[in-house]
């Protein structure tokens, strides 16, 4: 389930003025948007109770393409991951019901200081030291993270982004604009 802070709404508004599809949640694709409640302030592995459903953070949201097509944008993805406001993935420990309004109530925080925001900015940066990769492949990464992280260690170098952030074809149809 992909969620969204709602407080990132203003942040894109400004950026995006007259954008429609910032005018109600959904805009980036999300299950749930969530208040009071960013990318700094959820860790890795955190658990999370809404309504009576119980959760897990899995992961950042590396954003992609699609972002590009949906906003009629060449570089939206990428501004996105720049911007680090890109929401994050939960896994379901415990089945629930979840409705408009429910709290978001932090149960386990098993990894502190290993905030989402942090982890996204080691992607964005391209990080690759060891001295900093090796600590987070002792977290419970999902598949996808756990081999991008350990392919920098093996290689000392990032992965190529362009497929992810820009379709070819894609390239050739939407204008870069300025922000």
């Amino acid at each position: 389930m992909h969620c969204f802070a709602w407080s990132h709404y203003e942040y894109w508004r400004r950026l995006l003025p007259g954008q429609a599809l910032l005018d109600r949640p959904g805009a980036f694709g999300e299950n749930l948007s969530l208040d009071g409640i960013d990318e700094e302030h959820v860790c890795i592995g955190d658990h999370w109770r809404i309504g009576s459903a119980l959760f897990t953070v899995t992961q950042g949201r590396q954003p992609c393409f699609k972002l590009n097509l949906r906003f009629g944008r060449a570089d939206m993805a990428l501004q996105v991951q720049d911007s680090l406001r890109a929401g994050w993935y939960l896994g379901v420990l415990e089945p629930g019901w979840v409705e408009a309004g429910d709290a978001c109530e932090l149960v386990a925080r098993p990894h502190p200081g290993q905030t989402l925001a942090r982890l996204l900015a080691l992607i964005r940066d391209r990080e690759t030291r060891s001295s900093v990769i090796e600590p987070v492949l002792a977290l419970p990464l999902p598949p996808n993270w756990r081999r991008l992280f350990e392919q920098r260690l093996r290689t000392g170098q990032a992965e190529d982004w362009q497929r992810r952030l820009q379709e070819p074809h894609e390239a050739a149809q939407l204008p870069r604009q300025a922000p």
